[in-house]
């Protein structure tokens, strides 16, 4: 027999982001079902939402939502008592309790998440940034730059970089290879503005033996050698030791686990 198919909904007076990846986090917790997000946006009266309601109620599924205007929140409630559809409120918690805790209140303007402010123009020129200077393009960006991320290859620099970009934060990321000079830029700047990425020498492995069998060379290649790796991570900690910066190992780390842990330490 097959997996059983789940649909989850998730509904929004914006585009639903929020709510699709809270969701998404949710589901990584289990393995059993096939689920299948079903994205509503810009719900922005009764008649919608009722629709989107009553669709759920056929699926069997819940619903999770994010809706900032008064009256669709109520109108939701209601509508899950009417139909017995079970529903999450995704931001409503968390507005009360900023209400509860420092006594303001909400703007209640959906889509303010995505709203085009000097927030998002500095994330895309930060993005922007992140793409030109990936590898080490261009170093004198290193001196413009807000982090600089040091590792040798396969230790998630680059991802790491577009992740802390999409946070506004302009990033350079340079690869750190015994045979070539560290760029004398690095020794103009700030340490606290420079983070060293390490990884497991054996994980390494593992991660550069994928890489190449995904482009199609040989595993016999020196670059996924482990006498190499060793080679590569020894000189990598002491370039990091004459820096002063700090080193996180990035071992069985999430993209987002490392970018909080960065955040933290430049801030």
């Amino acid at each position: 027999m097959g997996k059983a198919s789940y649909t989850i909904t998730v509904c929004s007076d914006s585009v639903g982001e929020t709510a699709e990846a809270v969701v998404r986090a949710a589901i990584r917790q289990f393995e059993a079902p096939q689920v299948k997000i079903k994205r509503h946006m810009n719900v922005r009266n009764e008649e919608e939402l009722r629709q989107v309601m009553e669709e759920a109620a056929d699926s069997g599924g819940f619903v999770a939502y994010t809706l900032v205007q008064p009256e669709l929140r109520a109108a939701i409630k209601e509508q899950a008592i009417q139909l017995n559809v079970r529903v999450v409120d995704v931001m409503g918690p968390m507005i009360q309790a900023f209400v509860d805790t420092f006594a303001d209140q909400p703007k209640r303007m959906p889509g303010l998440l995505h709203r085009l402010d000097a927030d998002y123009f500095q994330r895309v020129e930060a993005v922007e940034f992140a793409v030109k200077c990936d590898d080490g393009k261009d170093l004198n960006a290193i001196l413009k730059a807000d982090i600089v991320l040091l590792g040798v290859s396969r230790t998630s620099k680059t991802p790491l970089s577009v992740f802390l970009a999409h946070k506004g934060k302009k990033v350079v990321n340079y690869p750190v290879v015994p045979e070539i000079q560290p760029p004398e830029h690095l020794y103009r700047i700030s340490p606290g503005k420079i983070i060293g990425l390490t990884m497991n020498a054996e994980h390494l492995l593992k991660v550069r033996s994928e890489r190449l069998k995904t482009m199609g060379l040989p595993l016999l290649a020196r670059y996924a050698s482990l006498d190499r790796i060793v080679e590569e991570l020894e000189y990598a900690r002491s370039l990091f030791d004459r820096l002063g910066c700090p080193v996180i190992d990035v071992t069985d780390k999430a993209i987002e686990e490392t970018a909080g842990i960065v955040m933290d330490l430049i801030t």
